[in-house]
């Protein structure tokens, strides 16, 4: 009779020499995608709501894009593998998408195609792991991508904290304090998520002095470059990099609304030869040997998405952008356990602080979170994920409508788990009274 097996292979047995890695283990659990997807179990299914944010009421992408992968399809050119930097006329074009006002221009050999970001950080982070003892600045709060990858590859991470008050400027002070002989690089996010916040050309120059000062490289992820709505224009960190390395990192993801695309980019900004000289360059081409090459569809289509794009998709969506943070002030006024200290600039999120003590059994922006998708379909990210306690990152790139059911439903459970009325004025008081403070 046939047997589950289970009678014979016992895992603890001590005859079977195999185990899981666990470094995987403690690297899966910073990520983000585990924590929200494990948020998801939380969703009852059965309340009549949908669950939001949703991916059908969400911004769309350009035909233009759309376009340029069916033409890649019917070319028939793109059915083979790739080479690993990625195919030359995708490198071109990337690099002439980069280059704009960069003094030093990029050539396509200064560019390898990824499979999106999130593969780009992982090479990159891999690449500067040789030191055993190396450790990496990171933003805090940050993308917790970075945090996984490190942990993975062995790298130790340290933490600099950006300021609220001063438009999430990095605190300069302490990321030096933070750094050592071991230290390799340093994390830039900009435009930030998940702030929302745009660095100024006159602090990014000083960031780059910084890096020069500790003889380290700078990372920029400029993923979302093309999501700028504020007044406050977007300057690349390759735009000093005759003051110290830099690696830009990007993808069309966010621009075009199409993360599941999968493609990205890396650049390297090396004006002087830092990073051909110390070997990161050769380390990142052989880290490209190493990985499964980004689809050869996608990279086909990158030359014409990037160059046949009008402006005028960009200029609409992120008008739409601009409109959804105004009417999501305007909600915010009926939710007062949120506070928004700063409209945001860029990015298509709400960073927001969490007040639990205006709330009746919610200790922390977990728990918030946990029950707000359970009792509402609702999914925010709690702050804990992205490193910061007690604060939470809510999508506002969708319709209006969804926009308007979204706060509907944060409406309706703060009301369920509010305190009395006259603690709320109290803290309502409190919250103007720092308005006006940090206006």
């Amino acid at each position: 009779m046939a047997t589950n097996g289970n009678d014979n292979c016992n895992a603890n047995d001590s005859v079977w020499q195999f185990r899981g890695n666990g470094a995987t283990s403690d690297a899966a659990a910073v990520t983000l995608r585990k924590l929200v997807f494990g948020m998801f179990k939380n969703c009852n299914f059965n309340n009549g709501k949908t669950i939001l944010p949703s991916t059908t009421h969400s911004f769309k992408t350009c035909p233009e894009a759309e376009e340029a992968v069916a033409a890649a399809v019917r070319s028939g050119m793109a059915n083979s593998y790739a080479p690993s930097p990625g195919i030359f006329n995708a490198r071109r074009a990337v690099a002439d998408y980069l280059n704009g006002e960069l003094p030093t221009k990029l050539r396509p050999e200064d560019v390898y195609i990824t499979g999106g970001c999130n593969q780009a950080i992982e090479i990159v982070l891999d690449s500067l792991a040789g030191n055993p003892a190396g450790n990496i600045l990171l933003p805090n709060p940050g993308y917790p991508h970075y945090d996984a990858r490190a942990i993975y590859s062995g790298v130790e991470v340290r933490k600099y904290d950006l300021l609220p008050e001063r438009d999430f400027e990095i605190d300069l002070d302490a990321l030096e304090a933070a750094a050592d002989k071991n230290t390799v690089a340093l994390v830039l996010i900009n435009p930030n998520n998940p702030c929302g916040n745009v660095y100024t050309y006159d602090h990014l120059k000083k960031v780059a002095e910084m890096a020069k000062k500790l003889g380290i490289v700078v990372i920029s992820d400029e993923v979302y470059d093309k999501v700028v709505y504020g007044d406050r224009p977007f300057v690349p960190m390759g735009t000093f990099a005759s003051i110290a390395p830099v690696i830009t990192l990007g993808s069309i993801s966010k621009g075009w609304v199409v993360p599941g695309w999968r493609i990205g980019w890396m650049a390297m900004n090396d004006s002087n030869r830092i990073l051909k000289n110390t070997g990161v360059v050769e380390s990142i081409e052989d880290c490209l040997d190493l990985t499964p090459q980004p689809s050869f569809l996608l990279q086909e289509a990158l030359p014409e998405i990037l160059e046949k794009t009008p402006k005028e998709y960009f200029a609409k969506k992120n008008k739409a952008m601009k409109r959804n943070v105004e009417l999501s002030f305007e909600r915010l006024r009926d939710i007062p356990c949120l506070f928004c200290p700063k409209k945001p600039e860029s990015c298509s999120y709400l960073w927001l602080r969490l007040d639990t003590s205006v709330l009746a059994n919610i200790e922390n922006d977990l728990d918030f979170c946990t029950k707000l998708v359970t009792e509402e379909s609702l999914v925010l990210v709690p702050g804990v994920a992205l490193g910061a306690k007690n604060w939470v990152r809510i999508s506002i790139g969708t319709e209006e409508s969804e926009l308007a059911e979204t706060f509907d439903r944060l409406k309706s459970f703060y009301s369920r788990h509010a305190i009395s009325k006259e603690t709320i004025k109290s803290h309502v008081d409190t919250v103007n009274q720092i308005v006006v403070a940090v206006v």
